[in-house]
């Protein structure tokens, strides 16, 4: 569970997927960006697995000391929401929150198929919208979600 004082709103959410609009994406930018996530990963000690998908095809894949096969089923769970929704999962889960519900209670999804729990965060294009997902699990939702966002804003400036 996060805590309310940490836990950013739905505004803030809303706000990172503006402004993490990237000018392209393409297969060496999916090693660019995964490469930077496991390089992060790996100077926090964290025990994460990493992927990126683009268009149904897996661009990226990593799994760290510590991560488990279950990173795995839970990043394909993370990743269907944001294949669905075009949002990131954390902010899915988020705006279920809000409305005073679960996003397994009220979605009438396969909680075994979907989880709204973050860590996948839309790879969105210029003029082209969303056309996938980078995902990390391994942590608590929340820091998994920063770690990917945290990631993208790194290679958002690398990509300039």
């Amino acid at each position: 569970m996060t805590t309310p004082e940490l836990t950013p709103s739905i505004a803030e959410l809303e706000a990172q997927e503006r402004r993490l609009v990237l000018p392209r994406f393409t297969h060496d930018d999916a090693w660019t960006l995964g490469s930077l996530l496991v390089e992060m990963a790996r100077e926090r000690q964290a025990p994460v697995a990493i992927d990126i998908h683009r268009a149904g095809q897996q661009l990226f894949h990593a799994a760290l000391p510590g991560s488990a096969p279950d990173n795995d089923a839970w990043i394909a769970r993370k990743r269907r929401v944001v294949e669905r929704y075009n949002s990131a999962s954390y902010l899915v889960g988020a705006r279920h929150r809000a409305k005073g519900t679960t996003f397994e209670a009220s979605s009438r999804l396969d909680p075994d198929t979907y989880a709204a729990h973050g860590g996948s965060f839309p790879i969105t294009v210029e003029g082209a919208g969303v056309i996938g997902a980078v995902t990390v699990s391994g942590l608590p939702q929340l820091q998994d979600h920063e770690l990917v966002v945290e990631a993208l804003e790194r290679f958002l400036n690398l990509s300039r």
